[in-house]
């Protein structure tokens, strides 16, 4: 049981959460600077409390993540490893997915239960930790890394993120959008996963301008406050560096339905605010907290979708 992954992170989890139902009941990790608010409704919809959490529905939404991310735990610790396909069995690439799938948790709770800036970050951090995942092993695959190499590779990015979030604030000081360029690198890297050319290579940066569109902000936005956009150069990085062709092929199906349920997240999210005529702050079903279940399933449906993948013949 020692060795065992499963029944490691449920004992960090489960220490996680004595220890923050005890700071929290104590009142000793919430935020004093934004108390005035309490009795508002929250940037979130949820009224702020002066009890144990200051968002009670959104934060214990967050076990969501928790259960899915130690489910994830389970399967990969009850199987053995293939040679065919890095999502099976306990890998580095399994590891850190399902490590940072329990950690959405975590990080949303410590925000929704303090309001505090560095519950900020921590929440952040974990949305980065998850969404670097799918697109650097993409181009993992592509580029023909090691699992060495793509652990290592991870940890620079989540390290130097974690660093520069602290100190600088959510732009790093330089205006970029980690979070953001990331949900364009991981369509653009799946897109060529499926359909790699070499044509194709330098076609697929467009698709980011596309992913924008779909959350709000057209062509037109970017091209003209592009000094604000500059990120979006980084759309040509998984070209740039996927210089082979996949050797296997997934089930496009899993893939759709956790956009589906991520999509459909978003949506909610966008109603779950103070301003939303839909917005209930008393309510125990909160927007928020809906978006907290469906993006941990969208993780799950994720996973599964990656553990889809055969060698073609």
């Amino acid at each position: 049981m020692t060795n065992n992954p499963f029944y490691i992170a449920l004992t960090i989890t489960g220490l996680f959460t004595v220890v923050f139902f005890y700071l929290s009941s104590q009142g000793l990790i919430q935020s004093e600077e934004e108390a005035y608010l309490i009795g508002e409704a929250s940037r979130w919809c949820e009224r702020v409390s002066d009890g144990w959490f200051r968002e009670p529905v959104n934060t214990l939404s967050n076990f969501g993540f928790v259960v899915i991310g130690l489910i994830i735990f389970w399967i990969i610790s009850k199987e053995s490893t293939s040679k065919d396909n890095l999502f099976f069995g306990v890998t580095g690439i399994t590891l850190i997915y399902a490590t940072a799938a329990v950690y959405l948790g975590p990080g949303s709770m410590l925000m929704h239960a303090t309001n505090t800036e560095w519950g900020g970050w921590a929440d952040n951090l974990s949305m980065v930790m998850y969404i670097v995942i799918p697109w650097l092993y993409n181009i993992s695959l592509m580029a023909k890394w090691s699992i060495k190499k793509f652990v290592i590779t991870y940890f620079i990015i989540i390290i130097s993120y974690a660093v520069l979030r602290w100190l600088y604030g959510w732009g790093l000081g330089i205006g970029f959008n980690l979070f953001g360029t990331s949900i364009g690198l991981w369509f653009i890297s799946e897109a060529l996963y499926r359909f790699w050319s070499p044509a194709f290579r330098f076609l697929s940066g467009f698709l980011g301008f596309f992913v924008m569109f779909l959350f709000g902000t057209s062509p037109l936005d970017i091209f003209s406050n592009i000094s604000d956009y500059w990120w979006t150069l980084f759309f040509w990085l998984p070209g740039l560096l996927a210089t082979h062709k996949p050797e296997g092929r997934r089930s496009t199906i899993w893939f759709i339905l956790g956009m589906i349920s991520y999509f459909l997240a978003f949506a909610i999210w966008t109603t779950g605010v103070p301003d939303h005529q839909n917005c209930s702050p008393d309510s125990i079903i909160q927007a928020h907290g809906i978006w907290h279940l469906l993006t941990a399933l969208a993780t799950f449906l994720f996973f599964i979708h990656y553990r889809s993948e055969q060698k073609l013949i």
